[in-house]
C-alpha cells in the first residue's frame, strides 16, 4: 500500500474538491445514522402510544434525513469523481512526460502495449479507487463507529454480542485483499501482453498479410488471450467465494442478534422500538460490510496499479541537461569523439575506445558490417545514449554539459526507419519547429523534392498520412522526413541509409537537394553506397565496436583490408543494378552520377 500513497500526491491540486467530498461523507452518514434512531422512537412513541401526530411528526423527520442523506450522498459522488478525474489527468501526464524524458535505453526495452496500459487501464483503476473506493471506506468507518456508538448506548450487552461479527469481517477482509492482489497484478500485466499483441498487428498488418501468417497471429492472440482469460478467472473465484462467506456471516449474526433481542423485549429489558433501531443499525453496516470485499478488491487493483505507474515514474532519467546547461547557440559543427566507449548494458560494450574529429562542413561516412557500431556513433552525437567513458565535443563543448533541447536543435535527423506521426503532412513536416509559416514549409518540401506529390494529393499539405504515415509509399515517408529535418535548418545533420527506400529516379533528386543542402554542415551518412562513400570527406571504418580505419575512398583501398573487404561485399554496385538504372539514365548520366 505504500506504492498507493505515493500516488495521492498527484491529487493534491484538487485537495479541496476531496475535502469538501470527505465534509458530505460526514453529512451522508449522519444522516444515514439517524434514520434508524428515529424508527425506533417512531415505533415506541408513536405506534405503541397510538400518537397519530407523533408519527406524522417523526415520519417527516425520516424523510427530510433520507433527502438530506441523498443531497450529501450526491455531492459525496460529484465531489469525488470531479477530484479523481483531475488527479488521473495530472498522474497521466506526469507519467506520459517522464517517459518522454527517459533515454533510448528505456525504450529499447520497453512494450508499447504495455506503456499504453499503465498510462491508461492502471491509471483507470487508481482513479476509481481515489474518487470512490477511499470515500466509501471512510463512510463505512464512520458507519461503524457510529453504529458501535449507538448500540452501546441502547444495550451494551446485545451491543457486544451483535459487534463481536466486526473483527471477524476485518480478519476476513484483509486476508482476501492479500490473496487479491497478485492477482491483479497478474492481470494487468497480461493486459499489457495482449495490448502489446493487438498494437503489434495493426503495425504489422501488412507484413502478416504478405507472409500469409494471419492463422499464426490468431493462434498467438489466442494463447495471449487464454492466459488473461485464466487470470480473470482465478481472481473471480477468490471474488466469487469471498462474497458469500461475508454475506453468511453478517446474516448469522443479525439472527443471533434478533433471538437475543427478542427475548430482551419478551424480558422487558429493551423495548421493540430499540429492537427495531437495533436491527436498523445492523442492516446499515450489513449493506457497507457486504462492500467491504468489494472495497479489498478495488483497493488490490488500485495497489498493483500504482506499482506498475510507479515503476515507471521511478525510473531514472539517465539522459538529461544538467542544471547549469550551457546554451548552444551558433554552431559552426565542430565534432570530436575523445576515446568514447559506451555500454548498452553492462559488461557489453559496443564501441571501444573510438577517437575522431570532423570539422565543420565536413561529411563522414560511417561504413562496417551490421552490429560494428555505426548507429551507436550516430546516437551518441544528439545524446541519445550516454557514453560510459570518454567524451562527445561539439564545438568544444561536452554534450553532457549543454541543454539537450539546444544540442538537438542543432540536429537533423534521418532515421533509417522513416517514423511519421498520424497527423497531417504539413503537421509532420513542421514537428521539429512549431513556429514555421506556410513558407518555410513549402521550402522545405521543395527541397527535399516532396512538392510534386503533396501538389497531387487531394488536400495537399493537409492530406492526413494516417498511422504511421501508411497512406504514403516508403520514398514519400523519406521525402517527408528530410523536409522535416531540413527545416530545423540544423549544423548537423544524421542521414541513416537516407535514400534506400526510394527508386532511382527519386535517388537522384535526393541526392542532388541533399548535396546541396548538405554545403556548410556537418554530415555523418550511415552509408551502403559506393557514390556515397567516394563523395565523403572522411570514411570511418567500424569493426566490433572498434574505430579500425579512417581516409578518402582512395586511400582507404590502398591502405585497408578491411575497408576493401566491405567495399567488395557492400559498397560495390552489382551488375544488375548498373542494367536497371541504365533503363532509367543513359549511360552518360549514370556515369556521371556514379562519378559524382
Amino acid at each position: 500500500m505504500k506504492t498507493l500513497l505515493r500516488v495521492l500526491p498527484y491529487f493534491k491540486e484538487y485537495r479541496l474538491l476531496m475535502v469538501a467530498g470527505y465534509i458530505a461523507v460526514v453529512g451522508n452518514a449522519f444522516f444515514n445514522l439517524a434514520v434508524p434512531r428515529l424508527i425506533g422512537i417512531a415505533v415506541d412513541e408513536g405506534v405503541a402510544r397510538q400518537d397519530v401526530s407523533e408519527l406524522v411528526l417523526l415520519s417527516v423527520m425520516i424523510v427530510g434525513s433520507s433527502a438530506l442523506r441523498g443531497l450529501c450522498a450526491f455531492a459525496q459522488n460529484y465531489l469525488g469523481e470531479s477530484a479523481a478525474q483531475g488527479g488521473s489527468y495530472q498522474l497521466r501526464r506526469a507519467l506520459y512526460a517522464h517517459v518522454q524524458q527517459l533515454s533510448f535505453s528505456f525504450h529499447d526495452q520497453a512494450q508499447t502495449g504495455d506503456l499504453l496500459t499503465r498510462s491508461m487501464s492502471d491509471v483507470e483503476q487508481l482513479k476509481n479507487f481515489t474518487g470512490r473506493g477511499m470515500l466509501m471506506i471512510f463512510n463505512l468507518v464512520l458507519l461503524v463507529v457510529g453504529v458501535a456508538v449507538a448500540l452501546l448506548w441502547m444495550n451494551w450487552k446485545l451491543a457486544l454480542l451483535s459487534l463481536v461479527i466486526l473483527p471477524v469481517l476485518y480478519w476476513r477482509a484483509a486476508d482476501f485483499s492479500r490473496a487479491m492482489r497478485p492477482l491483479f497484478r497478474a492481470v494487468q500485466d497480461q493486459v499489457a501482453v495482449v495490448a502489446t499483441l493487438v498494437q503489434d498487428m495493426a503495425a504489422g498488418a501488412r507484413v502478416v498479410k504478405a507472409f500469409g501468417q494471419e492463422q499464426r497471429e490468431v493462434e498467438r492472440f489466442d494463447a495471449a488471450n487464454e492466459q488473461l482469460y485464466q487470470r480473470y478467472f482465478d481472481s473471480t473465484r477468490l471474488q466469487s467465494f469471498n462474497t458469500p462467506l461475508l454475506n453468511f456471516i453478517a446474516n448469522a449474526a443479525t439472527v443471533v442478534m434478533l433471538w437475543v433481542g427478542g427475548l430482551l423485549v419478551i424480558g422487558n429489558q429493551l423495548t421493540l422500538g430499540e429492537l427495531v433501531a437495533f436491527y436498523a443499525y445492523l442492516l446499515q453496516i450489513v449493506g457497507p460490510v457486504r462492500q467491504g470485499g468489494f472495497l479489498m478488491s478495488m483497493a488490490s487493483r488500485a495497489a498493483a496499479s500504482s506499482e506498475r505507474v510507479m515503476e515507471v515514474l521511478d525510473t531514472p532519467i539517465d539522459v538529461a541537461s544538467p542544471p547549469d546547461a550551457i546554451e548552444l547557440e551558433e554552431v559552426h559543427g565542430d565534432v570530436e569523439f575523445q576515446n568514447v566507449s559506451c555500454e548498452y548494458h553492462p559488461g557489453r560494450a559496443v564501441l571501444e575506445r573510438v577517437s575522431f574529429r570532423a570539422d565543420p562542413g565536413q561529411t563522414i561516412a560511417l561504413v562496417g558490417a551490421t552490429g560494428s557500431g555505426k548507429t551507436t556513433v550516430a546516437n551518441l552525437i544528439p545524446r541519445f545514449y550516454d557514453v560510459s567513458s570518454g567524451r562527445v565535443v561539439i564545438d568544444g563543448h561536452d554534450v553532457r554539459d549543454v541543454s539537450l533541447a539546444s544540442l538537438r536543435r542543432q540536429t537533423g535527423i534521418v532515421m533509417q526507419e522513416t517514423t511519421l506521426f498520424s497527423g497531417t503532412i504539413r503537421e509532420n513536416i513542421a514537428f521539429g519547429k512549431s513556429d514555421a509559416t506556410d513558407e518555410d514549409i513549402d521550402w522545405a518540401a521543395r527541397s527535399a523534392r516532396a512538392d510534386e506529390f503533396i501538389a497531387r494529393l487531394p488536400m495537399g499539405y493537409d492530406t492526413r498520412v494516417g498511422e504511421r504515415g501508411v497512406s504514403l509509399s516508403g520514398g514519400q515517408k523519406q521525402r517527408v522526413a528530410i523536409a522535416r529535418a531540413l527545416l530545423m535548418n540544423p549544423r548537423i545533420l544524421i542521414l541513416d541509409e537516407f535514400t534506400s527506400a526510394v527508386d532511382a529516379a527519386t535517388e537522384r533528386l535526393i541526392r542532388a537537394a541533399l548535396e546541396e543542402l548538405m554545403r556548410g554542415r556537418t554530415t555523418f551518412v550511415i552509408a551502403h553506397r559506393l557514390s556515397t562513400v567516394r563523395a565523403a570527406d572522411m570514411i570511418l571504418v567500424l569493426q566490433n565496436g572498434r574505430l579500425v580505419d579512417t581516409g578518402t575512398h582512395e586511400e582507404l583501398l590502398d591502405s585497408s583490408e578491411i575497408y576493401r573487404q566491405i567495399h567488395a561485399s557492400q559498397l560495390a554496385e552489382p551488375e544488375e543494378v548498373v542494367h536497371l538504372r541504365d533503363r532509367v539514365f543513359d549511360a552518360g548520366e549514370f556515369e556521371e552520377e556514379l562519378i559524382s
